[in-house]
């Protein structure tokens, strides 16, 4: 990711400069999303109005190091010079934070479900294998500030062996768009009874809303049978690593390495039913899609990884039963696109947040609402750079998040509209 030199990267900082956020967080689209979640403003009275408020904790993402009251302050800035500012309103932390709790984080939420689409295009470098549009889930979690009431709906467990962790986590599940890195689709866990909620629940929120065209890459930690069937049934295309203790018997072996199976719920044991899903599947017979269902089966080593001083066995699953669709060498190459996903949310928590920082928001409402600011401002770079590096005909990975988001602190007056 060099992001250095050359007329491709100085037509993508005059994109990027004259783009900004307006293109991807509008007014309008603004104002249906705070009109649809019940937060519209009822009364004036001096109270900043709810849709500064959603640009307001966007622009919070931005500056993590700045306190509320500073970052209004920016704002108000550029909203003055587009004649939209009205003096009346109170930007002071104590008006921030009751506006905060009136706005909640629903109308936040709404919004990415409404601007959060993909875009990359066909010319854009390592977005598509064949037909099919590359995305890939993965989790993360971000630390809270410890307060009881955080702590209460989080807690501060970490780990398989029940440690402590310094601050509560909020959970989030995010599907990301491997060419441009910007998230489509997200869940916010705030957990029950002083449990993070985990990763494959938040993930069974988002498989209903996968889309026909897409290819879902997913690591082992997200492979169960019924996920599996729910995320298939959307239409979107499959590839994710399993276990390799997976149950999955060879049905016949593919020109290109790989070979025909069969997943069956685990739920059914060895016996006659087992047996006749296994024959059906070898003899190319209609399976019932809620027993079993035909897949292809991609397996390999990477050898020399560090850690364990031994070969690591890949076992791929993938819908796509064609093999001449997508041989197994292509989609070795393309799983490995879910790295993607682990460095999208590294820019947002990273880059964006900063090595180490937590959160400002002292309840758990707040910090949903402040992790969609997050996911928005994060999604609206992504998408600005991918837009910019594609006209530009370069790898959106040539760009630099981070010189990005300078660019975008430094417009931050023009960069929210009115």
């Amino acid at each position: 990711m060099t992001g250095d030199g050359g007329a491709g990267w100085g037509r993508v900082t005059d994109l990027v400069s004259v783009g900004l956020l307006a293109s991807w967080l509008g007014r309008d689209v603004v104002d249906e999303a705070v009109a649809v979640t019940g937060k519209g403003a009822r009364r004036r009275g001096g109270k900043l109005p709810p849709h500064v408020v959603v640009y307001l904790v966007v622009a919070l993402a931005l500056f993590p190091e700045m306190g509320a009251g500073d970052v209004a302050a920016l704002l108000a800035g550029g909203l003055r010079g587009l004649g939209c500012w009205d003096e009346e309103w109170e930007p002071t932390s104590g008006g921030i934070a009751q506006a905060r709790r009136r706005l909640g984080p629903e109308p936040l939420r709404e919004l990415f479900s409404r601007v959060a689409v993909p875009v990359a295009e066909p010319g854009t470098e390592g977005a598509f294998l064949g037909p099919w549009r590359l995305a890939s889930i993965d989790g993360m979690e971000w630390d809270v500030p410890d307060t009881p009431a955080n702590r209460d709906a989080l807690g501060t467990r970490a780990g398989g062996q029940g440690a402590t962790a310094a601050f509560p986590k909020a959970r989030v599940v995010t599907v990301a768009e491997c060419g441009s890195h910007a998230p489509l689709l997200a869940a916010i866990g705030r957990g029950e009874g002083g449990k993070a909620a985990g990763e494959q629940p938040l993930a069974r929120e988002l498989y209903p809303r996968l889309e026909e065209g897409w290819l879902l890459l997913a690591d082992r930690n997200f492979y169960c049978f019924q996920d599996w069937k729910a995320a298939q049934d959307t239409g979107c295309e499959l590839l994710w690593r399993v276990r390799e203790v997976t149950r999955l018997t060879p049905l016949e072996a593919l020109p290109d390495g790989s070979y025909r199976s069969v997943l069956i719920d685990p739920r059914i044991p060895p016996g006659p039913q087992r047996d006749a899903i296994t024959g059906a599947a070898w003899r190319g017979e209609d399976l019932d899609p809620g027993l079993a269902r035909h897949v292809r089966v991609v397996e390999y080593d990477v050898p020399g990884r560090e850690g364990n001083g031994r070969h690591e066995r890949i076992v791929l699953v993938t819908t796509i039963t064609g093999w001449q669709a997508a041989p197994a060498p292509l989609l070795a190459g393309a799983y490995h696109q879910r790295w993607e996903s682990e460095t999208a949310n590294g820019q947002a928590k990273t880059i964006m947040r900063g090595p180490g920082r937590i959160l400002r928001s002292k309840s758990p409402g707040l910090a949903e609402q402040e992790i969609w600011g997050y996911l928005l401002a994060h999604y609206a770079i992504n998408a600005l750079i991918c837009t910019a590096a594609t006209a530009a005909a370069i790898d959106p990975d040539r760009v630099r998040f981070k010189r990005t988001l300078h660019l975008v602190r430094r417009a931050i007056g023009p960069a929210f509209p009115p």
